[in-house]
């Protein structure tokens, strides 16, 4: 594949066109599936120890397919799904996708006020829903939130008389009903709801259609070179399209096996389904890798069958990218960079990229998109190496959020550009450096300070396993900064002052955080994302700084 072409002077770039887009729907690549890899192991499930070809995986979807649509389930109609990752997850969303449904996945961490809203603003007819996870009773929610959502007809509870009663109806379906609702299905239909993460407000339903996310797997999975051989331990979640697409289509597009190591992130558990199963890659966000890197247990488990794997969902610390290379031996590992929006993926490195690059950008523009990196005041792209709001457009970009015209056009302009809300450099070659949010920047007496640039440098310290930087308010600079730090097992207690002492005359002055802050872990979304509002509001607490201050800063 050949490279993105660069621009020399502005921020842009625009990726290889010359493998085509898929022009067919989830349902048509199951079937190619099938058809070019009947025997191949499709899904591995180890909690349950279940396991399915390609074949085996398409007559089931096809039971299931057929279920909903005895149900009365129709195309369009809304099916949501609300479980920890397990096979049923992945046969919903194939069975939605096979009869035209639009399939809402629910973030497994919501509670009953949560789901409710995604109930109701989505208009989901049936739900698909484990009884039970962790501390979540999803089948007590749902009976306390149904009566309140007028649309839903149906609660189907995996592993209850409903789920099997389903696929019960579906082995007495007319399989000409699947024929006819797949025949009337197009690739740009709407297929699946995602809601964004929600870390403030109420979040905001991204709709995608089988073009936007098949082919966002699908070249994620080109990317990575896959091929039917490769096995993908999936440690993420399903209901993120880190999990759904990046994992799920992107094997389905390769004749690929996906592995699920547990129900919910298991440092341990994701180690031994590596090494059991010759996983060939591995998915996760930086803080899973920093947990398998740090279990007790490393060092027991086989990893030699690793060659690649994605890390995703927030900036990557080098210091962590470089031990998934050396000590996972996950010589091709890729960096991807996206968001809901747009499927997800928009940039990513490629396995011949210097290590280097691999280490400390996002990569390049993937195929059939553009980027581009625009001053947030005034919408001009600005000059390579200046950095500026990231932009992209193309076949990724959702179809709109659902039901909210007017939120999807603060997003996506006329011209079809996402805008991102992300703070981006791009080089002369192309590749893209993020260096954070719009909204996280903290002015500092005046002083623009992006706190991923300090989070990389505290990184080098050698007893901090993990680190955050947000900005606190204060009387005098009008914002200070505050490091959220995990100290490595073992270390001596980190203070601020040997903090302090660590970065004089490294990082410039205003840069030094005022405050440390020592903990087990970040509030986080279920996908890995960190809450930094959450830490802020938390942070004014713990320094006393006031309702006013509180009000003025979160």
């Amino acid at each position: 594949m050949t490279s993105p072409s660069p621009s020399t002077s502005t921020s842009t770039s625009a990726g290889s066109t010359s493998v085509p887009l898929l022009e067919h729907t989830i349902g048509v690549a199951l079937d190619l599936a099938v058809r070019a890899f009947p025997e191949r192991e499709a899904l591995v499930d180890l909690p349950s120890g279940r396991r399915w070809t390609y074949r085996e995986l398409a007559a089931e979807v096809d039971l299931v397919a057929l279920g909903l649509l005895e149900l009365g389930v129709a195309p369009g109609d809304r099916v949501g799904i609300w479980a920890p990752n397990c096979p049923e997850w992945v046969l919903v969303q194939y069975a939605t996708a096979r009869i035209g449904a639009v399939l809402v996945t629910v973030n497994p961490g919501y509670r009953a006020h949560e789901v409710e809203y995604v109930l109701r603003q989505s208009g989901i007819r049936t739900v698909v829903a484990a009884p039970s996870f962790k501390t979540s009773d999803y089948a007590a929610m749902l009976a306390e939130a149904g009566p309140r959502c007028p649309e839903l007809a149906d609660v189907l509870l995996i592993g209850s008389a409903g789920w099997e009663g389903l696929l019960e109806a579906g082995a007495r379906g007319d399989r000409s009903r699947l024929a006819e609702a797949g025949a009337a299905l197009g690739p740009h239909d709407p297929i699946n709801i995602q809601y964004t993460s929600g870390t403030t407000g109420f979040p905001k339903g991204a709709t995608l259609s089988h073009h936007n996310i098949l082919n966002n797997g699908y070249f994620v999975g080109e990317l990575c070179g896959y091929s039917e051989a490769d096995r993908i331990c999936v440690p993420v979640p399903f209901y993120h399209c880190f999990g759904m697409v990046m994992a799920n289509l992107a094997a389905l597009s390769h004749g690929s096996c996906v592995v699920i190591p547990a129900p919910a992130f298991d440092a341990a558990a994701t180690l031994r389904a590596v090494a059991a199963e010759r996983c060939t890659s591995l998915y996760g966000v930086p803080t899973m890798f920093i947990a398998e890197l740090s279990d007790p247990g490393f060092d027991d488990h086989d990893l030699s069958s690793l060659r690649t794997g994605i890390m995703a969902g927030s900036p990557c610390p080098i210091e962590v990218m470089k031990q998934v290379v050396d000590r996972m031996g996950m010589r091709d590992v890729s960096i991807c960079y996206g968001m809901t929006e747009t499927s997800p993926v928009s940039t990513q490195t490629r396995a011949d990229d210097p290590l280097e690059r691999r280490v400390s950008t996002v990569g390049r523009v993937g195929p059939h998109l553009e980027v581009k990196v625009v001053d947030p005041d005034t919408g001009t792209t600005v000059p390579r190496g200046t950095p500026g709001e990231l932009c992209t457009r193309g076949y990724s970009v959702m179809l709109g959020y659902w039901e909210q015209p007017d939120r999807t056009a603060e997003a996506v302009d006329g011209d079809g550009w996402m805008h991102t809300g992300d703070l981006a450099v791009m080089d002369e070659e192309g590749y893209l450096n993020i260096t954070g949010r719009l909204k996280d920047m903290v002015i500092r007496g005046g002083e623009n300070v992006y706190p991923r640039e300090i989070e990389e440098f505290l990184h080098t310290h050698p007893d901090i396993l993990d680190v955050q930087v947000i900005g606190v308010p204060d009387a005098k600079y009008g914002e200070e900064l505050m490091a959220w730090v995990r100290p490595r097992p073992g270390a001596p207690e980190l203070t601020a002052d040997a903090l302090r002492e660590f970065c004089a005359g490294r990082i410039a002055h205003y840069k030094v955080p005022r405050y440390v802050h020592l903990v087990d872990e970040f509030p986080m979304t279920v996908t890995g994302k960190i809450r930094k509002v959450e830490m802020r509001e938390r942070a004014v607490g713990l320094l006393g700084l006031g309702d006013a201050a509180r009000a003025d800063h979160a």
